[in-house]
């Protein structure tokens, strides 16, 4: 979580404190709400009403969720990660969690159901406060932006994230389904879960290693690439030198072997000849020792 992200994160929740307090004591913002239900835009401009029906369904849970995940399982697929996924999945619980219980903790009516002109219809019987089309159409297409691997990719998404958001946002205000002061909320919720994500991200994480430890384990796998087979396994091979009551040792080798000898024979023409060994502390006689000279001393 880096200093930006955290400024963001307090600016967007100070918005969302603000926006429920100035609903919750019938300010300026209930008049525009008000003010635009009245207006009734989908009579206003009849003709984006057939577009609008289909285009708010990208707000939708469902089938936004449906398509975001189909990208993000061929994602899955080819790095070889279930992050994108999981990430998905958090994000999704944290809307479901924070949204549904403002909804329903606040209980205001909608403006198809609005009795009193004027009022805030705040703590009835109704669920649209903040919209959760629009704070879906947030995280939903933010995650997009979110789980981008280059700048340029993470820029061209994050605005075709803001441009969904905010057309499914006025789209519910047109269609008369929301007030102005839910698209706001709804803005505002939506953020603060794609900005409080990398708060999940060590979660994530731990999810992601125990999901693959038990497909391994379901697998008989040990690793990565598998275990051998039983007969395949070869013995570690015994170490070049063993030590023996503090002193160390070498194992002795296998003398070589020459074609048509009998096992522990003297080679032909090496009868009699005792082979020298060299002794601690002094040159080999093949070898003697001499300094070193360099071409340019000679």
């Amino acid at each position: 979580m880096s200093r930006t992200r955290m400024a963001l994160l307090w600016a967007t929740l100070g918005f969302y404190a603000a926006i429920v307090a100035a609903v919750w004591s019938t300010s300026w913002l209930v008049s525009l709400d008000w003010q635009v239900m009245l207006f009734r835009p989908y009579k206003q401009w009849p003709g984006l009403h057939a577009f609008l029906d289909y285009f708010v369904v990208l707000g939708q849970r469902g089938p936004t969720a449906v398509l975001i995940a189909a990208w993000l399982v061929w994602r899955c697929w080819r790095q070889r990660t279930l992050r994108p996924l999981l990430v998905m999945a958090s994000a999704l619980l944290l809307l479901n969690v924070s949204v549904g219980a403002a909804k329903l903790g606040m209980g205001r009516e909608g403006p198809h159901y609005a009795n009193v002109i004027g009022s805030n219809e705040m703590f009835l019987t109704g669920d649209i406060f903040p919209s959760g089309h629009t704070a879906n159409a947030v995280v939903t297409w933010g995650i997009l932006a979110y789980l981008a691997t280059t700048p340029g990719a993470r820029r061209t998404l994050s605005v075709i994230a803001s441009v969904f958001a905010l057309g499914v946002g006025t789209t519910t205000v047109y269609l008369g389904t929301h007030w102005v002061s839910d698209v706001l909320l709804g803005w505002a919720a939506g953020l603060l879960v794609l900005l409080a994500l990398p708060w999940c991200e060590p979660l994530i994480a731990r999810v992601e290693g125990r999901l693959f430890t038990l497909r391994d384990r379901l697998r008989g796998d040990a690793g990565p690439y598998g275990t051998l087979p039983a007969a395949d396994v070869a013995p570690r091979p015994v170490p070049a030198a063993v030590r023996r009551g503090g002193k160390e040792s070498r194992p002795r080798t296998e003398e070589p072997a020459v074609a048509g000898a009998r096992p522990g024979a003297v080679p032909r023409g090496m009868a009699g000849v005792r082979m020298r060994q060299p002794q601690p502390g002094r040159p080999h006689p093949a070898r003697p020792e001499h300094p070193v000279q360099s071409v340019n001393s000679r």
